[in-house]
């Protein structure tokens, strides 16, 4: 799913479109001066006004009205100017609300108070209506931009997350159609790489590293022996028992798919890559291609390593049969510590039922 329109015009049908449809509350326990100024915005066209003599209705009708300005009287009985400002703040911390001080005081201590608990302007009393006006326009002005660039920020940033989205979900599938390049290649079939992925993401999450990586690991796993694409024909699709030499050309296949996914540095590059270059490393070290042991083998590879083997020993190839789940759990068993990091082995054993059901769920 793609955005596709004017964020200018979307942030102004959905903002504050005019300062003259704004909400204003007027908050003095004076009738008269609410009167009057009632009267002069009525005058200017400001239709959505509303007024209160009651400090303490302040906090649930803005919860109400979510007004774009509010005319507030500092000395007021029971809850003074300043504390309602106080109170305000509880309820606006992310957002920008307007409020003009109406106040006979010019004293620096009050404004200084006021201008502390959020007050954005003064009006002295007594007041010209000149001065009203202009002082509620500028603040409104102000209002109105503040708005508008906080909706195209959001804007902005969902069409920022679809376009991550779609970039996330186009490298999976990229990986993916690799996985399966791979796969014709190869003698095994789709059915092992959906078998051994869901094995891999399922220890993953198991071991404690998260759905997240869980999910990057099921959809880098497909890739694993993507570099059997470089293995001449002759050797990767031989029946029979491969000879030293050829052996040692197909010990290159996981150098191959290092070099094929290559080091973009993205999450599911890298698991893919560690996938690929380190799934036939063993814990003890004598693994290929590089020889490298125990947690110096990325975990992804501990964990492909594990659940790529299992599915191999029960699954039938053209030179062996299947191997049943109790003659394949004795074989982790028996090469935890060598072959395979031992957590990795009871990992696999506490799970075997669920790592049955993908393998009755994903069948040849």
């Amino acid at each position: 799913m793609s955005l596709d329109f004017d964020l200018d015009d979307l942030v102004m049908t959905t903002a504050l479109a005019d300062i003259h449809d704004a909400k204003i509350l007027i908050v003095d326990d004076n009738r008269s001066n609410v009167a009057l100024l009632e009267a002069i915005l009525e005058e200017e066209e400001y239709e959505r006004v509303f007024s209160t003599t009651d400090p303490f209705q302040v906090e649930p009708l803005f919860q109400e009205h979510q007004f774009d300005l509010i005319l507030l009287d500092i000395r007021m009985p029971g809850m003074s100017g300043i504390e309602v400002l106080q109170r305000l703040a509880t309820l606006v911390r992310d957002d920008y609300l307007p409020v003009i001080v109406l106040t006979a005081q010019t004293d620096q201590e009050t404004r200084q108070q006021a201008l502390a608990a959020g007050a954005k302007d003064f009006i002295t009393k007594p007041f010209d209506d000149w001065e009203v006006l202009l002082r509620i326009k500028n603040t409104l002005q102000t209002r109105l931009y503040f708005t508008r660039q906080a909706l195209r920020a959001d804007l902005m940033e969902r069409e920022v997350l679809i376009r991550t989205k779609e970039l996330r979900e186009t490298q999976f599938e990229i990986v993916q159609r690799l996985g399966v390049a791979g796969e014709l290649r190869d003698n095994e079939t789709g059915a092992h790489v959906q078998r051994m992925s869901r094995t891999c993401a399922l220890l993953a999450e198991k071991r404690g590293l998260g759905k997240a990586y869980a999910e990057l690991l099921l959809n880098a796993s497909v890739m694993h022996d993507i570099g059997k694409i470089g293995i001449p024909d002759s050797i990767l699709l031989k029946a029979g028992k491969l000879s030293d030499a050829e052996w040692q050309v197909m010990k290159e296949h996981p150098k191959i798919g290092g070099r094929i996914i290559g080091d973009h540095q993205t999450n599911l590059i890298t698991i893919a890559r560690e996938t690929a270059l380190y799934h036939h490393e063993k814990w003890d070290g004598t693994g290929y291609p590089f020889g490298i042991a125990g947690n110096n083998i990325p975990v992804a590879a501990r964990i492909a390593a594990i659940s790529d083997v299992f599915d191999a020993l029960t699954t039938e190839r053209p030179y062996k049969k299947a191997w049943s789940v109790d003659d394949a759990m004795g074989e982790l068993k028996r090469n935890a510590g060598k072959h395979f990091e031992p957590i990795m082995v009871e990992l696999f054993q506490e799970n075997l039922p669920e790592i049955i059901e993908i393998i009755t769920c994903y069948r040849d």
